[in-house]
């Protein structure tokens, strides 16, 4: 008898909390984005974009250089998307099979520039003609962790002056946003930087565009990383990032397609 009661007992606990229990649950999909430094400006429009596509889910963004992103994701970060400026880094956390097997793609292409603050005194019309300018620094992007400082190295290597008088005039700077804000603020006559940088900025000059020819392609890889818990929502947004709606975005921000 009193096992009876207990089982009855049991039974009307559960019928009254089965609204509780069984009551679905209200919590969004979240997803983290790494996402290169250089994409900044336009990933607010791109997620505002998104969220009309899949209000569903969040998306919280994470932006550094693309070499500190990559040793983020090494180390276990929450990261569902990796949104690199070059494919050195993404190359690195796929051999480490830290990228999903299938997801990667590329979804932008840039341009390396020199710029200048609108109040420079010089011209230059060739790369080769830097080393002779009359100007004591010039802010680049740490090549071994920034992918437009990379790239910079690249083309002066190519164009056979890296080396002095330059070295000496280079401020390394952790991401292409401090080299461009060192030109603004005239603390550095010049920069190297992209050419989407220079988008929605008006105080500064390009004064040369640097030939794609001297250093490789720049091409913005993406990829789910292989620990994601969100693998299909992840593949959706990096969807978006190729629809006509997302190239005409990143278009708009100054990436090619």
């Amino acid at each position: 008898m009193e096992k009876y009661l207990l089982l009855v007992l049991s039974l009307f606990m559960l019928s009254g909390c089965s609204d509780d229990l069984f009551q679905k649950s209200n919590t969004e999909d979240e997803l983290h984005i790494s996402a290169a430094m250089s994409l900044t400006n336009v990933m607010d429009e791109l997620v505002e974009s998104y969220k009309k596509v899949d209000p569903d889910t969040k998306i919280t963004l994470n932006f550094d250089s693309s070499g500190k992103l990559a040793q983020q994701i090494q180390q276990g970060a929450p990261t569902d998307i990796f949104l690199s400026a070059d494919q050195e880094w993404m190359d690195m956390l796929d051999e480490q099979e830290l990228i999903a097997s299938g997801t990667r793609t590329n979804f932008a292409t840039n341009e390396l520039v020199l710029i200048a603050n609108k109040n420079h005194p010089f011209t230059i019309d060739s790369l080769n003609e830097l080393p002779s300018l009359a100007i004591n620094q010039i802010a680049i992007g740490d090549p071994d962790s920034v992918a437009a400082g990379s790239y910079t190295k690249e083309a002066l290597q190519q164009a056979n002056i890296w080396g002095a008088p330059l070295l000496d005039k280079f401020i390394y700077e952790k991401d292409v946003h401090q080299v461009l804000a060192d030109v603004q603020s005239g603390s550095a006559d010049a920069g190297f930087v992209y050419a989407s940088d220079m988008s929605h900025v008006n105080n500064v000059d390009v004064i040369l565009e640097v030939d794609n020819d001297l250093h490789e392609d720049i091409v913005y890889p993406a990829g789910v990383t292989s620990y994601s818990e969100y693998n299909k929502q992840a593949r959706d947004f990096i969807s978006f990032l190729k629809s006509d709606q997302g190239v005409s975005i990143l278009q708009s921000y100054g990436f090619n397609k």
